[in-house]
């Protein structure tokens, strides 16, 4: 008997499994969408109608406000339950925040430019924050909501369905763990203690170029995209500098997953992907190290960020009340 799902339907879930991936149409409305950016320029410091102020390609915002997934999404939340088992799903992870990623091109990359995606130079597997193992609990799921309309060379997401057979097999045979992608992470005394405990480190930018099926993860406002957790991606060139905003918030797991369990029936959408990457039905995967939490370097940068992005929006604050207040005082008598 064919198993069922609560939100997605026999042909999504068909796609996941061949790809790795799934899109949910509209998981939140334009309205919220924009309720969230209004504040986005002035956090920036740019101005959104004069391109020569944007000095930055990409930028990584940190965020302000959060929302329970369940509440602004709740498309793409019974989709995520779909894929992970919602028992399964640490309450952790059940909100979204503004952590707005924004890619606003650069002047170099405009017009008739064309980059093949196996060029592009930052192809990679999520999750900063931990040392990864097959089973790594952390970010279960890689998930995309789209917070601007994205056209094909706007800046969309690149992934790469076929990379996935090239990192589960990988993480198979490190089960002493592998750093995240390249080393940009500040070792923290009270999580991670030496870098040399795991000298591998999930880097595919060689292997990338042998992959044969790319995606471009183009869509609408309130859009999300729902990606296994090994599937490699990059961030693409923006030729149309019309900015794309999206977010990338993980989702994690109570517990590690589990490739051995007793009924197979038992098994997520995501670990019968990765069972696939490996062509086995089952796998009794036990890390060999222990597990452990770095510090992104990102982490020291955004919270600057925050600080510089909290001053501009309680300047913009007080000159609104100062304009408020002008335009209500009693008009001046006339002698």
């Amino acid at each position: 008997m064919v198993k069922t799902y609560n939100s997605l339907t026999p042909e999504q879930v068909d796609f996941f499994l061949e790809t790795g991936y799934v899109v949910i149409k509209q998981a939140f409305t334009k309205e919220k969408a924009a309720e969230w950016t209004k504040g986005m320029w002035t956090r920036l410091g740019l101005d959104p109608n004069d391109k020569s102020t944007w000095d930055r390609e990409r930028i990584h915002m940190p965020w302000h406000k959060r929302e329970v997934v369940s509440a602004f999404a709740p498309k793409a939340w019974e989709a995520i339950k779909d894929l992970l088992g919602e028992e399964r799903i640490d309450e952790a992870s059940s909100s979204w925040g503004d952590s707005f990623i924004v890619n606003l091109g650069a002047a170099q990359y405009e017009g008739d430019v064309h980059i093949d995606p196996r060029d592009l130079d930052n192809w990679h597997v999520d999750g900063d924050f931990f040392v990864h193992f097959l089973d790594s609990p952390e970010q279960a799921l890689l998930v995309i909501p789209l917070f601007s309309d994205i056209k094909h060379r706007g800046g969309a997401t690149y992934i790469s369905p076929d990379g996935i057979d090239l990192v589960a097999p990988y993480l198979a045979a490190h089960p002493e763990g592998c750093l995240p992608t390249g080393l940009s992470f500040t070792p923290s005394t009270s999580t991670y203690d030496n870098p040399k405990d795991h000298p591998e480190h999930l880097d595919f930018l060689k292997e990338v170029k042998g992959c044969q099926r790319f995606a471009e993860m183009t869509g609408e406002i309130g859009d999300v995209v729902l990606l296994h957790p090994l599937m490699l991606h990059t961030a693409s060139k923006n030729h149309l500098r019309e900015a794309r905003i999206i977010t990338n918030p993980p989702v994690s797991l109570k517990e590690p997953f589990d490739f051995n369990r007793e009924n197979p029936d038992d098994f997520s959408l995501v670990e019968l992907k990765t069972l696939k990457a490996l062509g086995v039905d089952r796998l009794d995967f036990k890390p060999t190290t222990e597990r452990r939490r770095v510090v992104p370097r990102r982490v020291l940068l955004q919270q600057k960020m925050l600080e510089e992005e909290r001053k501009r929006l309680e300047a913009l604050k007080t000159t609104e009340q100062v304009v408020s207040v002008s335009s209500v005082a009693p008009p001046i008598a006339v002698a």
